[in-house]
């Protein structure tokens, strides 16, 4: 046991102190999990963090894996989940896993409590990890807001050590909200969320089933309204519909959709419209590569791009200089320039992502290109994109 009040309960129990255990839960339980100590190498720059399970003794686990949010992932993609099984302490109900993390790591955690053999439980196919994303489970004890979940999922948890990024207008709600309402336009669903004030820039947010009906976005903007963070701005989000992968892969007829019904429209109906300038696409992963393509495409309608962990690795089998990785980057290193900015972040966890966002950040500076470039220590995590959203949509319109 690396944590020192893990340390100090085991020996309280094995010397049968009365209640020893008890008054390490009434602990706890006042003060939320994880578990946030000091770094056993004395690095201000880290902590040593400790998720806690409750066993249930009217159903014991066999095993407790915490999947704290692409730090798990990698070692799923490397085939060894043994990392993050949990210890039990002899004697006791307290199951644990000490983590040694960077100050400003944020991430969602869950527990997977396994009652089967262990093999079952390190199984890391892709069948064997869906269905441990489906069953995972939040922590009971942290006493923070979760990250809502799609998908018939549970929520998550979310961790938050002490030096990571502010985050001040997730979840909040603003006094003067604006108005939200949902649509169909040409057989795409869309909802659409006003400011009270008359629009002066508009936001398109791909993967808009997420950032509307289970992230609640609005409250964001409304946040941001509230404060004059951001100019009055629409934000249309357009959900997927199962069309992702079509959708979010550089798609010309895509892009080309949002920028000639979408945009249309919305001035039409809701009177949301805004020179190029004022007009931003965001997304994330995919999303991202999409965001930063429609900026390429048709900078005569996105003057902004916000990308989030963007996939640029992505190589396009139908470009005419072939199917190289990274095809979006070297098209803008080729391309004139365009009349854009963009604001580019990236996790320092994504090992698989990170490399390509410094290199398209290098080819948009070399070209001359305004861009901004952020880079959280976290991953692929809406647990930090809903904060690093509202940071990239300031940088992009606040001016």
């Amino acid at each position: 046991m690396r944590s020192p009040l893990l340390r100090t309960l085991l020996h309280a129990v094995r010397a049968e102190v009365p209640g020893a255990e008890r008054d390490f839960w009434n602990r706890i339980e006042a003060g939320g999990t994880p578990l946030v100590e000091a770094d056993p190498a004395g690095d201000p720059a880290y902590r040593l963090v400790t998720f806690l399970w409750r066993d249930d003794p009217a159903r014991p686990a066999t095993d407790v894996l915490t999947l704290l949010h692409t730090v798990t992932d990698k070692d799923r993609h490397a085939g060894d989940l043994t990392p993050h099984l949990m210890e039990r302490l002899p004697g006791t109900a307290v199951w644990a896993l000490s983590h040694r993390l960077r100050s400003d790591h944020r991430a969602a955690y869950q527990f997977y409590v396994g009652h089967g053999p262990r093999r079952e439980t390190l199984r890391t196919d892709r069948e064997a990890w869906l269905r441990v994303l489906a069953e995972a489970v939040p922590d009971p004890l942290d006493g923070a807001p979760r990250l809502p979940a799609r998908d018939g999922r549970h929520p998550a948890s979310v961790m938050s050590l002490p030096d990571a990024p502010p985050q001040p207008y997730v979840s909040r709600r603003a006094r003067a909200a604006g108005r939200s309402a949902e649509a169909e336009v040409d057989g795409r669903r869309v909802t659409v969320h006003l400011p009270r004030e008359p629009v002066r820039a508009v936001a398109v947010l791909l993967d808009g089933e997420m950032w509307g009906p289970v992230l609640g976005i609005g409250d964001t903007f409304d946040a941001l309204h509230a404060d004059g963070a951001l100019p009055p701005t629409a934000a249309l989000l357009v959900h997927t519909m199962g069309r992702r992968m079509e959708d979010l892969s550089c798609s010309g007829a895509f892009v080309d959709w949002l920028a000639d019904v979408l945009l249309p429209w919305a001035a039409d109906t809701y009177g949301a419209t805004a020179p190029p300038e004022g007009t931003v696409i965001a997304g994330q992963s995919a999303g991202g590569l999409t965001a930063a393509y429609a900026a390429h495409r048709r900078p005569d309608r996105f003057g902004a791009a916000l990308s989030q962990s963007g996939s640029f690795w992505w190589p396009d089998e139908n470009a005419p200089d072939g199917d190289g990785p990274e095809w979006l980057t070297r098209a803008y290193a080729r391309a004139p320039h365009r009349p854009v900015r963009l604001h580019l972040e990236v996790g320092a966890q994504e090992w698989m992502l990170l490399p390509e966002n410094r290199r398209l950040r290098n080819v948009l500076r070399a070209r001359g290109y305004e861009v901004t470039y952020e880079e959280f220590n976290g991953g692929h995590d809406y647990a930090c994109w809903r904060g690093g959203l509202a940071t990239g949509l300031t940088a992009l319109l606040s001016g």
